[in-house]
């Protein structure tokens, strides 16, 4: 996947999650067949919901995501649609990091998965720093976090842009921000 992120020129993406599997693998049918986006996944997350994650040109990804919401009907939880998304959030959802220490590093965390995207991208945006990665709800009980690095300052002032730009339907659950975080912890962490 990292490879497809790093060579697509992405505009825009899309999450749907659902509480239901068999209805979410039917929803990202209904989007593929909607309009030409790429899809990036479509699996089960924690605690039995499923999420699909897309991204195309803007005009398509909100067509496909209607065509998707239409189908997952009662069963959609979440979404969200960002035009013009930070070229590096898809990297960080698929799990690439930054090498070598970091003079600050913080940490947001979410009741929900979109919730967590759409402050990830809001921090990458605000401020001078690198997302490292954003974890979506699996394994973690459905909660969904992201790390990011950088200068103190701009570590502190993505964290706060990342506080206020939820979704309004999730919520955060706890943040920090660490100055000079120790080496066995940046290096236990990638």
């Amino acid at each position: 996947m990292v490879e497809q992120v790093k060579q697509a020129s992405i505009t825009s993406i899309a999450l749907i999650e659902l509480t239901a599997i068999a209805r979410g693998v039917e929803t990202a049918d209904a989007m593929m067949k909607a309009a030409e986006v790429t899809l990036v996944f479509a699996k089960p997350v924690c605690p039995g919901k499923f999420i699909i994650l897309i991204h195309g040109d803007v005009g398509a990804v909100k067509a496909s995501v209607a065509a998707g919401l239409a189908v997952a009907a009662d069963r959609a939880v979440n979404h969200l649609v960002i035009p013009r998304v930070h070229p590096d959030l898809l990297l960080a959802i698929s799990g690439s990091y930054p090498v070598g220490p970091v003079a600050a590093l913080g940490v947001v965390e979410f009741f929900d998965i979109a919730s967590a995207i759409t402050a990830a991208d809001a921090a990458a945006k605000s401020s001078s720093v690198s997302l490292m990665e954003v974890r979506l709800g699996l394994g973690i009980g459905g909660k969904s976090f992201f790390k990011l690095c950088g200068e103190v300052a701009d570590v502190k002032a993505a964290v706060a842009a990342a506080l206020g730009a939820g979704t309004g339907r999730g919520q955060a659950v706890s943040s920090c921000v660490i100055p000079a975080p120790d080496p066995a912890l940046f290096s236990a962490m990638v």
